[in-house]
């Protein structure tokens, strides 16, 4: 039994929605449907009253939703003693970051940072998009950073969880030059003739952005996928290369765009395709509590943040 079922099922009694606590959990609905069952294959017992419309408890649900919140409670009361015993690192400001940003983003945005707010010691903790949420809402790191994108928003509690903009991020089409400094391919590519395209995986953030930018687009776009990955550096490696069209993000090609490493895919004289998300910082609202209390060093960087927003 893993304590992110007991997280899952309580969301749901509070629910009362599977659809809604997918959301709030942040994974998909079978995903989250399978992790309630398999709670109930280790109970030996239904728990949810599948008949009814609001979700309803079974008894048995009852019984385990009181025990849950007794048991998650005193894990996280336990966790923080824990941490508690040691003084090493509350000076260090953890940051929960998904791997692209923790390539592009982060480095030059700390550099920044170093110069205006002052020395900051941090951790970075590099996931995937859907971990560093989980981070943030699991309470194992101080800030989460994260792109946003008004069709693509984060399911986040705002009475939870505070934001402020960092900057913001474009997403473009770029491939390698020719000998002449000629893109290799060129969008929009044929019907019969469609162009590699280097994408990301399936889930990935980036990867929805792109889809978002290709419905967008007014003209039809020829793409045949040769390659796939969850992370624009291995996407910009393999342009790099000369395998293929990639959607990269600015940040991560500005060297290589003043090098002529890399091209814009689009002709000249054609409209722009490309999609700007907003970089954003989120943690949990302090509530006042006594085990509840931000470092002092990422509670200062938080009230920089808010008095210095992008």
């Amino acid at each position: 039994m893993e304590t992110k079922w007991l997280e899952d099922f309580v969301s749901l009694a509070e629910t009362r929605s599977f659809s809604r606590s997918a959301q709030l959990r942040h994974v998909t609905q079978p995903a989250f449907s399978r992790r309630i069952q398999a709670l109930e294959a280790w109970a030996g017992t239904d728990l949810v009253d599948r008949s009814s419309y609001p979700t309803r408890l079974t008894p048995a649900g009852e019984t385990l939703y009181a025990q849950s919140l007794e048991m998650l409670q005193a894990l996280q009361t336990t966790r923080a003693m824990l941490r508690g015993h040691t003084s090493a690192g509350k000076d260090v400001v953890e940051f929960a970051v998904p791997h692209t940003l923790a390539f592009t983003f982060f480095p030059t945005w700390v550099s920044s940072l170093r110069e205006k707010f002052g020395p900051l010691k941090s951790r970075l903790i590099a996931l995937n998009v859907h971990d560093a949420v989980m981070r943030l809402v699991e309470g194992s790191c101080d800030l989460l950073i994260a792109y946003y994108h008004p069709s693509q928003p984060f399911q986040i509690d705002p009475d939870r969880y505070e934001m402020v903009s960092l900057g913001e991020e474009v997403l473009s089409p770029y491939v390698k030059p020719d000998a002449e400094g000629r893109p290799q391919y060129l969008l929009p590519g044929r019907p019969g003739q469609p162009l590699p395209y280097l994408g990301y995986a399936p889930d990935a953030y980036l990867g929805r952005m792109v889809e978002v930018m290709l419905k967008q687009s007014g003209t039809a776009i020829h793409l045949d996928r040769v390659y796939e990955t969850d992370m624009a550096e291995g996407l910009k490696a393999m342009a790099l290369e000369g395998h293929g069209i990639a959607f990269l993000p600015l940040s991560a090609v500005k060297k290589d765009l003043r090098a002529r490493r890399l091209v814009s895919a689009l002709p000249p004289d054609a409209p722009r395709l490309e999609v700007t998300m907003e970089v954003r910082a989120y943690r949990e609202r302090p509530t006042g509590g006594s085990r509840d209390v931000p470092k002092d060093r990422a509670e200062a960087l938080w009230r920089y943040l808010m008095a210095n927003p992008a």
